[in-house]
């Protein structure tokens, strides 16, 4: 039997694992950390009984990437699906509401109903057909073109000054900001623009499901898989270099090129080796969990029914402090990333009390903690949040990458996803997992498509792995059934 070795126990690492096992290879998946799941592991941050998702809470694309549905995650294992996907609260006690039912959304905004409907009507029609395109190397050719071409319409819009010309008020504009500040990039940003608009395609097609107990239930449903299908999973095992791996028919690295270039050493040419010291990485992230004794005061009820909060104030607000750290300096008012799991999982905290995952964005590398900053943001729309705090876990950008090192300076979507770099991810070229060390694929997040818990960096490489070294073309069946 023909041997694959994976190294990164992250979702793209055992997404390729898993399609690998599945036509047939023996598969060992290699991961440094004492816990498998990477961006995707929960854990007891705070104290016991109190279970945080490490850096990956909500799942968007559970329901959407084109490999979850191939893999039958949402047959797995149990989702909660929240009705309200996302909120945005502003001063005065108002907020943007984004119920999965976008009739409703609209129905709430007011004068801006209608104009935020037209935006995206269109789109969650066929939010398929947005998955599918925009979680796929921008170098292909889509199937359909009606979708793309509504999309890059509107993510023009959105991302240039004129994104503000549909609309009167300033609820909606915020909600859509929010959304597109997940990205760390300008705002507006063409590229930022499209992000959001996909994200809120899924909040109002099939919402944004929140797994229970956790992210670390995905992890596990594809550990269950390969383990079922004769892989296995070695921990605590760092690997440094590529001579450190056993030989191999097949090898995928679910690592940052600038981890590849260390493994690979001498091995690459000099024109790849020159690319991938061109791959640009982003802003970093400062993450911040609490264990609270009772619900988030939210000054707007609605808010604590909703899966995620964007805390930020207006679109301008938003924008300003998103622009300040792509300036390289910290906002006195950042933008604060909140869920809220345990609201609707009453495993991920001991009865009567919440966790409550945040973090906030920072420049590159940042060694400061931000945690009175985002207290300070969150209480500004929830007087009393202070006083819920039992304990918290703070951690600055640096010590996110020294968590997790496929976070370079904290950046968790493993590479900038600026426009030109989501077709050069990490380089230019059809097929841009594969490398020129024959056999050695790349399957992290920093290739195509992108960040996010979609499985499909992974599972694009090892397809294209099959394929090159086997001759295989048909997709392996990955169905549970």
């Amino acid at each position: 039997m023909d041997t694959a070795v994976v190294v990164g126990a992250g979702p793209n690492g055992l997404a390729g694992a898993v399609t690998l096992a599945r036509a047939g290879l023996r598969v060992r998946v290699y991961e440094r950390a004492d816990q498998p799941g990477g961006g995707a592991a929960t854990r007891e941050l705070t104290l016991p009984g109190f279970h945080h998702d490490v850096c990956s809470a909500v799942h968007p694309m559970a329901f959407e990437s084109r490999f979850f549905r191939e893999f039958g995650l949402r047959d797995r294992i149990p989702f909660i699906t929240p009705e309200i996907s996302f909120a945005q609260p502003l001063d005065g006690g108002r907020a943007g509401i984004a119920y999965r039912d976008l009739s409703r959304t609209r129905d709430q905004l007011g004068v801006d109903g209608a104009a935020y409907e037209r935006l995206l009507r269109p789109l969650v029609e066929r939010a398929q057909d947005v998955a599918g395109f925009t979680g796929s190397p921008l170098l292909r050719i889509p199937d359909h073109l009606h979708a793309p071409i509504a999309f890059g319409i509107r993510a023009l819009e959105q991302g240039t000054p004129v994104w503000n010309a549909r609309f009167r008020e300033d609820v909606a504009p915020a909600l859509l900001t929010g959304v597109a500040a997940h990205t760390i990039l300008a705002q507006p940003s063409i590229a930022g623009a499209g992000a959001g608009l996909a994200l809120t395609t899924y909040a109002h097609a099939q919402g944004w499901p929140i797994p229970v107990g956790g992210s670390q239930s995905i992890i596990t449903a594809l550990l269950d898989d390969l383990r079922a299908h004769g892989g296995e999973l070695v921990l605590d095992h760092d690997v440094t270099s590529l001579a450190d791996l056993p030989d191999a028919a097949v090898t995928l690295l679910d690592v940052t090129p600038k981890a590849f270039l260390g493994l690979a050493g001498d091995r690459l040419p000099h024109g790849y080796r020159r690319a991938l010291q061109r791959f640009r990485y982003g802003g970093g992230v400062a993450k911040v969990d609490f264990a609270l004794d009772g619900p988030v005061p939210w000054r707007h009820p609605e808010l604590a029914r909703a899966g995620t909060v964007h805390v930020g104030g207006t679109r301008e607000e938003v924008a300003a402090a998103e622009n300040a750290v792509n300036r390289g300096r910290l906002p006195e008012r950042p933008y604060v990333l909140v869920s809220q799991p345990s609201v609707f999982d009453s495993s991920r905290a001991p009865a009567g009390k919440q966790t409550l995952w945040t973090y906030t964005h920072v420049p590159a590398g940042s060694p400061v903690d931000r945690q009175e900053a985002v207290i300070g943001q969150i209480e500004r729309f929830a007087p009393g949040f202070r006083d819920t705090i039992i304990a918290t876990s703070s951690r600055s950008a640096v010590e996110v990458e020294r968590h997790n090192p496929n976070y370079p300076g904290g950046d968790i979507a493993a590479g900038a996803p600026d426009l030109w770099q989501l077709f050069a991810r990490p380089t230019f070229s059809a097929e841009p997992w594969r490398t020129p060390i024959p056999g050695v694929y790349l399957a992290s997040a920093s290739t195509a498509p992108g960040p996010g818990v979609t499985g499909l960096p992974g599972w694009f490489a090892a397809l294209t792995a099959l394929r090159r070294e086997f001759g295989i073309g048909a997709a392996p069946e990955l169905s549970p059934h």
